[in-house]
C-alpha cells in the first residue's frame, strides 16, 4: 500500500491538475485556495473567457524596464511579460470570496511574480506555499510577505504528478 500523501503534497498536486488546463505557450501556472483542509477554489492563467488565448492568437508580450539596486550599484534590468494572460492567482481572486480567503492558504505551482504577490498580500490570505521559483520578483516579493506577516514558503523535495509539468519559457 502507498503512503498517504502530506496535505502540502496533496493540494500542490491539485495545483498542477489545474494549471493542465493553461494554454499559454510560456508558463502553465495553477493556484488552489485552501482553508483548513477544505478546498475552495482552484485556478489556471488564460486570457479572458470567450477571447483567443496564446495558443490561438499567440503571446502579447511587452517589455518593461526596472531599476534594481544591488550593492549600492543601479542596474537596469530588461523583462518581458506577457499581458495577454490573467495569471493563475489574479484568477482565484476572481473566482473566490473574501471571506473565505480570510486566514486561508494559496497553493500555487510557481512563486507569485510582483503584481500577483501585491494583490495576494491584501487579499486577506495567510500563507503561499509554491514549488518552482521565479527568481525575477524574488527579493522584493519575499520582503512584502514579510512586511505582511504572511508565510512564504517554497515546497523542497516535491515531484509534480506525471503529465502536469509543461516546459517554461522564461
Amino acid at each position: 500500500m502507498a503512503a498517504r500523501k502530506d496535505w502540502d503534497t496533496y493540494f500542490m498536486d491539485i495545483a498542477y491538475m489545474a494549471s493542465t488546463r493553461s494554454q499559454c505557450n510560456r508558463r502553465h501556472v495553477g493556484a488552489v485556495l485552501v482553508q483548513g483542509k477544505k478546498l475552495l477554489g482552484t485556478a489556471y492563467n488564460g486570457a479572458p473567457m470567450g477571447v483567443p488565448d496564446c495558443s490561438e492568437a499567440g503571446c502579447m508580450l511587452v517589455e518593461e524596464i526596472e531599476l534594481e539596486v544591488k550593492d549600492g550599484q543601479e542596474t537596469v534590468v530588461k523583462k518581458q511579460r506577457c499581458i495577454r494572460t490573467i495569471h493563475a492567482e489574479q484568477n482565484l481572486l476572481l473566482f473566490t470570496d473574501r471571506e473565505d480567503r480570510e486566514g486561508a492558504t494559496v497553493y500555487v505551482t510557481d512563486q507569485p511574480c510582483w503584481t500577483c504577490a501585491n494583490m495576494l498580500a491584501n487579499s486577506g490570505i495567510a500563507e503561499i506555499v509554491f514549488h518552482r521559483p521565479y527568481p525575477k520578483d524574488d527579493g522584493k516579493v519575499r520582503l512584502l510577505m514579510e512586511q505582511r506577516g504572511i508565510a512564504f514558503r517554497q515546497l523542497s523535495g516535491y515531484e509534480p504528478p506525471a503529465g502536469t509539468l509543461a516546459e517554461v519559457i522564461n
